[in-house]
């Protein structure tokens, strides 16, 4: 049976371009896949554009969802940071700064999940809560439990979700109670875990929604023993992902270059391996520019995760320049650093770091300006002495110099050194970057690229762009049904019952154009109300590859019956 969704329906392109396209049908196949989509169909013209595709009345069921203004359909969010452990920590501990409350809030909680039947009962509400939130596919966290990760595993395989699950690698500066006794004892676990995922029930599209992920936590929990199993680990295993922290905290960047004995974190993980295109580092909100470089010629991607790094005190991610220098980049929500669980809610925390970036950048080089104008008129007044240039220093920010000479000084190119143990040839290939001239750096990021960063550009980080992400015929449908309407009771939405506008009259000849451009301007708007005031009472129905597992209309796992029986 094949399902067919009419109605308006957004469609990520690049980070700078979507898609509102007010009259578009979609055909979904069995296994869950986009078989066609047809744009700019009238609704009169439904059927006869069906009939056209060669389908009998019988062999397909179809769904219309245009009668109702604010109702349309986006891809589902893509979360590429998430610790399902750290759940019952949300809201919790934001006084203090990441190492501390590591140790303070954090390593407590996370040693709770020894416990497998409160492993179970708490992974089942994180769950349920994730697919609520219209998040389709996440990059889990579990703890340091073998046993409590695999359940897990199997929840997120039971309910529906596409999900990446990886138990924490962590055998050096942790606390005696929770903490991995050997580097040996840890990788065992891990290869025992990504055995377990493997030997999982494929989906009914025939592909694992369910993967491992390889997870050292941070290069500070992690023993140079166990690191360098892991990457060996990752060598023997090159289509296994990975993911960890990078550059979250100042402390924690000093600390890991004291123990490490470099100047580059991104290096750290680069030696022993772990870098490479499947690789997802969370955060990255102190990496230098040389780092960046790094990552991107390892085509390795950054989770950007602004509501942890605000609530935690760690600082602004300079996600422009990231994308500038290629860096492939999603959003993660960093429960329980992230004190909310919905993509939605770190869209908008997203926006205001560019644009707090923006500013002060701005107040940066009016300061620099101002300073160097003092230096001229002191010059001017004595006739001699040394004055002020500003210039960019190798982290990409400004500094002051003072020497005799006005012209900027040109930062060297440092070349990137080869891979780590050796060259790995057997990745999958990453996307080249969505973007080749527009400028990100030390701007605001714009509903498109918000958009973008939350569907397609997660779908590049997690090595999963030719199937998630956007609608494409081959992809795998899934998609949120999203509604505005008053009726749900979200307080920040002006829906459709507050909106109507009173028709200007058009000639015949503008009508059909000025009707569709209007229909796309409203469309529009009521995506980036979405974005902005939007949470889960707003998605009604949650798809993944194909079939219902969640939304607010009520259906769970399983899904609708009548829609998910095909």
């Amino acid at each position: 049976m094949i399902n067919l969704y009419y109605g308006p329906v957004i469609n990520p392109k690049t980070l700078l371009n979507y898609l509102a396209l007010p009259r578009c049908l979609i055909a979904v196949g069995s296994d869950g896949n986009i078989i066609w989509i047809e744009d700019d169909i009238e609704a009169s013209a439904i059927h006869s554009a069906i009939a056209l595709r060669g389908l009998e009345e019988d062999e397909y069921k179809l769904v219309d969802f245009s009668a109702k203004p604010g109702e349309f359909i986006i891809p589902g969010l893509i979360d590429t940071h998430v610790h399902a452990c750290q759940f019952p920590n949300l809201g919790i501990g934001g006084d203090l700064q990441l190492l501390d409350w590591l140790f303070e809030y954090v390593f407590p909680t996370e040693s709770k999940f020894e416990n497998n039947a409160y492993a179970e009962r708490a992974y089942n509400s994180v769950i349920d809560r994730s697919i609520a939130s219209g998040t389709t596919t996440s990059c889990y966290y579990g703890s340091l439990h073998l046993d409590a990760t695999k359940i897990l595993a199997d929840i997120i395989h039971k309910k529906g979700q596409r999900a990446f699950v990886g138990k924490c690698n962590m055998d050096w500066n942790c606390p005696g109670y929770y903490i991995e006794k050997t580097p040996e004892a840890s990788l065992e676990d891990t290869i025992k875990l990504i055995e377990h995922i493997q030997a999982l029930p494929l989906s009914h599209a025939n592909e694992p929604l369910v993967q491992p992920i390889i997870t050292p936590r941070f290069a500070l929990s992690c023993s140079n023993k166990l690191l360098t199993k892991l990457g060996e680990l990752a060598k023997s295993m090159p289509h296994i992902a990975i993911q960890t922290h990078i550059s979250e905290n100042r402390r924690e960047v000093e600390d890991a270059m004291r123990r490490f004995g470099t100047d580059s974190y991104a290096a750290i993980y680069d030696e022993f391996g772990l870098l490479r295109n499947n690789t997802v580092l969370g955060h990255g909100v102190w990496l230098t520019e040389k780092e960046m470089k790094l990552i991107a010629a390892r085509g390795a991607g950054v989770a950007h995760c602004p509501t942890s790094n605000f609530y935690l005190s760690s600082g602004m991610a300079r996600v422009g320049m990231l994308l500038d220098h290629g860096v492939k980049v999603g959003l993660g929500t960093d429960v329980g650093g992230g004190y909310n669980p919905s993509i939605l809610y770190t869209i908008q925390m997203a926006s205001t770091a560019s644009k707090m970036v923006a500013v002060q950048t701005e107040l940066d080089e009016e300061r620099r300006q101002r300073r160097l104008a003092h230096k001229h008129c002191r010059r001017g007044k004595h006739g001699h002495g040394r004055h002020a240039h500003g210039r960019h220093g190798k982290e990409g920010r400004f500094d002051v110099a003072f020497d005799g000479e006005e012209e900027e000084e040109e930062e060297e190119e440092e070349p990137v050194p080869p891979p780590g143990p050796e060259p790995d040839h057997h990745h999958h290939h990453h996307a080249p970057p969505a973007h080749c001239h527009a400028p990100f750096a030390n701007k605001k990021l714009e509903t498109a690229t918000l958009l973008y960063l939350a569907t397609l550009g997660g779908a590049n980080v997690c090595c999963l762009q030719d199937r998630i992400g956007s609608f494409e015929v081959g992809k795998a449908f899934d998609a949120l049904y999203v509604s505005m309407d008053d009726a749900w009771g979200n307080p920040a939405v002006w829906g459709p019952m507050n909106e109507a506008e009173k028709a200007k009259e058009v000639t015949k000849e503008e009508e059909k154009e000025k009707e569709r451009k209007d229909e796309e301007e409203k469309l529009r708007r009521w995506l980036e109300r979405f974005l902005f005031c939007g949470d889960n009472r707003n998605v009604r129905r949650v798809w993944v590859q194909g079939l219902v597992v969640g939304g607010a209309d009520g259906t769970r796992a399983g899904g609708d019956p009548d829609e998910n029986e095909g």
